[in-house]
């Protein structure tokens, strides 16, 4: 439960009681001023990890000193928009940020109040989205090699890197005029690329296809 600062709710002040219960540890519940924002809490809630700062906030004899502002809430220098999302990971143990909230600033706010779990969670989702955004789609890149054909065999027998072989297209004349002449293929290659900066061997995919279309009608 959050309340803005500058006051609280009428339906909350006929739930509530007076603002000294507050100041009692024994209370089940607990009132926090983060940041200028009023959150009201069980105690039960702020204890689920033993470890952190909140926990420690909580006990009859704490270790920590926390000063408390004039209603008794205990004062929380930090982001409490962050802190929105942290309190309710506790309350039901899952983590959800608004749109405008980074992993990294809940990580932020995660490690200052030391809830080892949510730590863990948040570089988590971390890696998992910076693997998503890494990730391109397969492209497919075309090149096309002109041979004749004495050399067309070991053309494609040498092919490596990835290259396979897509089409031949004939592109000399079906008539033999002399034992010197030779007929000229035109051979498309493919091979499938990982990397976007690559862009410069995307470009005769377009004549590529021009000849595989061309080769088709052959």
């Amino acid at each position: 439960m959050a309340e803005t600062h500058g006051g609280i709710c009428g339906q909350e002040s006929r739930r509530a009681a007076p603002v000294q219960t507050f100041n009692h540890r024994s209370s089940k519940w607990v009132r926090l001023n983060v940041g200028g924002t009023y959150f009201l809490t069980t105690r039960q809630t702020l204890c689920r990890d033993p470890k952190s700062f909140l926990f420690r906030l909580c006990q009859t004899e704490p270790d920590l000193d926390s000063d408390k502002d004039e209603s008794g809430a205990y004062l929380i220098d930090r982001d409490p928009v962050y802190f929105g999302s942290v309190l309710n990971y506790l309350r039901h143990g899952k983590l959800v940020l608004n749109k405008n909230l980074t992993e990294e600033g809940a990580l932020e706010e995660a490690e200052f109040y030391n809830i080892t779990s949510l730590i863990k969670l948040i570089k988590e989702k971390i890696i998992e989205r910076d693997a998503k955004s890494t990730h391109t789609p397969v492209k497919h890149v075309y090149r096309v090699l002109q041979c004749q054909e004495e050399e067309l065999t070991q053309m494609v027998s040498t092919m490596s890197d990835g290259w396979k072989f897509e089409q031949l297209v004939s592109i000399g004349s079906s008539y033999n005029y002399g034992n010197e002449d030779q007929a000229e293929f035109l051979c498309v290659v493919s091979k499938e690329l990982h990397n976007q900066s690559y862009m410069s061997s995307s470009q005769p995919s377009e004549k590529a296809k021009i000849l595989q279309e061309r080769g088709s009608r052959i």
